[in-house]
């Protein structure tokens, strides 16, 4: 990683600005963003729709080329929900599109280009009208998304579990172990006792 070699004024009035910037356009469009947040680049964050929360201490990096999307587009006016906990960590390109609910715990974190959604969208047969099939996704605690993972609709992650790069999650994943693979299987037990 090249050394940050900004005379530290300029670093300041930097974070000073990304701050401002956040304050002024990301908090505006959640209903709640907490206190501490770290957004890097936060003109390359993008949030809609209504009842989205974002807890304290989170940190959001988003780049030109790979924008954060956070988004709920519910059945009825009003609907739907997005509730992101403390301590998130969120990478460059990660989506999070929400018909009906989305929730994800504590400490959780979101590698490149990680794809959550509740919904289909659309139906198979019915390809322009809306899907009326939503069902809740809920991330545990301390989950780790690994580098363009996709969680569909109705999954269920427990805490501390992993899931491993590209794996497409369709199924409820128990807490403490590493999945990996289209559709995604346990390949791995984590040892809750070594601590995480």
């Amino acid at each position: 990683m090249r050394q940050d070699r900004r005379p530290y004024w300029v670093k300041k009035i930097y974070i000073s600005f990304r701050t401002w910037y956040t304050n002024h356009f990301v908090r505006p469009a959640c209903d709640f963003l907490g206190d501490y947040h770290a957004v890097m680049k936060p003109w390359y964050v993008h949030i809609g729709g209504p009842n989205i929360r974002i807890g304290k201490c989170a940190t959001v990096v988003a780049e030109p080329d790979d924008w954060v999307r956070i988004g709920v587009w519910g059945t009825e006016p009003g609907r739907g929900s997005v509730t992101i906990g403390d301590y998130v960590m969120i990478s460059p390109g990660v989506r999070i599109s929400a018909a009906e609910s989305i929730t994800i715990g504590d400490s959780v974190m979101m590698a490149n280009g990680v794809y959550i959604t509740d919904s289909d969208w659309h139906g198979i047969y019915d390809r322009v009208n809306r899907d009326e099939k939503q069902t809740p996704v809920v991330i545990g605690d301390n989950v780790w998304l690994g580098d363009n993972s996709t969680v569909l609709k109705g999954v269920t992650i427990g805490e501390n579990s992993i899931v491993a790069a590209r794996a497409v999650v369709n199924r409820d994943v128990p807490a403490d172990v590493v999945v990996a693979g289209n559709p995604a299987r346990v390949v791995r037990q984590l040892d809750r006792q070594r601590g995480f």
